[in-house]
């Protein structure tokens, strides 16, 4: 049924939506033109006299009043926002800073007030030297074209290529907003200068081995820079990733690369045997040395001794000498008879020999060579 068609009942369909009210707004409009074109053109003699000019101010009273209805009905749905998780609403009145409002629904002044939502939680980037084309778990890089950021001089004339990332996050959305003009151009434009200006204070070697170092320092350089800016930006991570010789020179840096590696690798071999043989050296001659003072404290011990049990014999001497001098015998005898073999007895005139029969021996050595 169209909406300016009268139902059978007598009234008129009253809209239900938002969009059903505005159509018939725009219905009526169309409505109120067409009535007085109708007029005009049929010259209605019941309604109007041939002479009486058209009742315009009903049909100009009738649009100011749809206008004011459209931009009351504007104004009370513009009133009404809505800031969403890890977003702010930076609220302008008249143009200028007002408020900060958190995540939620919250009002504003229709016509007197602007809203700028700052998404503060997403973590945002700017590659250089390269481009992410797809990103994901296999993510692909495309590298072509991008020398003029990758390509820099380090600080001993080289030519080196350096890929890097750089991921921000907002912290202050008002001079995010209205500081800086573009916040991604600042970040891209500060980042190039600090990281070449690192580069190019470094000679080539530490640049290849101390990549972490340099990404530190430029990171903290690259604040510093956008503090200076106002930008209202905090950096997250600034990461080299890729550093290497550009591809015309790669073949000669490999081999000057091969030749370092095995200049380390002897260097490497040599002070395993120096690890190796120095040590067993040094124990050797530590172990020497010690055997030799042990060596020379029992001499001197055995000395010691010697001399004490002489000075204890020469005063039993003087005591008693010959009984002394007998004992010393005795005990000389008892040391050198077990390992004589033959022995013989001398008379004092020295005129017969008597051979000495050890019977003792010969009763141990019977009884094993006998057999029954």
């Amino acid at each position: 049924m169209p909406m300016n068609e009268q139902p059978p009942w007598g009234k008129k369909k009253k809209p239900s939506t938002p969009e059903d009210f505005l159509a018939a707004l725009i219905q009526k409009i169309r409505d109120s033109f067409t009535g007085q074109d109708q007029q005009r053109k049929s010259g209605d003699s019941n309604n109007q006299s041939p002479g009486e000019p058209p009742n315009l101010t009903a049909g100009i009273g009738k649009i100011i009043l749809i206008v004011l209805a459209l931009l009351i009905f504007q104004g009370v749905y513009s009133s009404f926002y809505t800031i969403e998780p890890g977003e702010v609403g930076i609220v302008l009145r008249f143009g200028q800073y007002n408020r900060t409002t958190q995540p939620g629904l919250h009002f504003k002044v229709p016509f007197i007030e602007d809203l700028n939502k700052v998404d503060v939680e997403s973590v945002r980037k700017e590659e250089f030297g390269f481009r992410t084309r797809m990103p994901g778990k296999n993510s692909v890089f495309d590298r072509r074209g991008f020398d003029m950021e990758s390509l820099m001089l380090t600080g001993d004339k080289n030519v080196i290529n350096v890929a890097w990332i750089v991921q921000y996050k907002v912290s202050d959305p008002v001079n995010f907003l209205f500081k800086v003009r573009n916040v991604p151009q600042a970040v891209r434009d500060a980042s190039e200068m600090v990281t070449r200006r690192i580069v190019g204070n470094m000679d080539f070697d530490y640049v290849l081995s101390n990549r972490e170092i340099l990404a530190g320092d430029a990171k903290q350089e690259l604040q510093e820079q956008l503090n200076i800016l106002e930008a209202g930006v905090s950096i997250v991570t600034l990461q080299l990733l890729d550093i290497n010789p550009p591809d015309s020179v790669k073949p000669a840096f490999n081999e000057v690369n091969e030749a370092d590696q095995d200049m380390k690798r002897l260097v490497n071999e040599a002070e395993e045997t120096y690890n190796r043989v120095i040590p067993k050296a040094r124990g050797s001659a530590k172990q020497t040395i010690e055997e030799a003072h042990g060596y020379a404290i029992q001499r001197t011990n055995r000395a010691k001794g010697e001399t004490n049990r002489f000075t204890a014999i020469v005063a039993e001497y003087q005591q008693a000498p010959e009984v002394t001098r007998q004992r010393m015998y005795l005990e000389a005898m008892q040391d050198i008879l077990p390992g004589v073999a033959q022995i013989y007895v001398m008379d004092k005139k020295q005129q017969n020999l008597l051979p000495f029969l050890d019977l003792s021996k010969r009763q141990q050595a019977e009884p094993s060579g006998t057999t029954n």
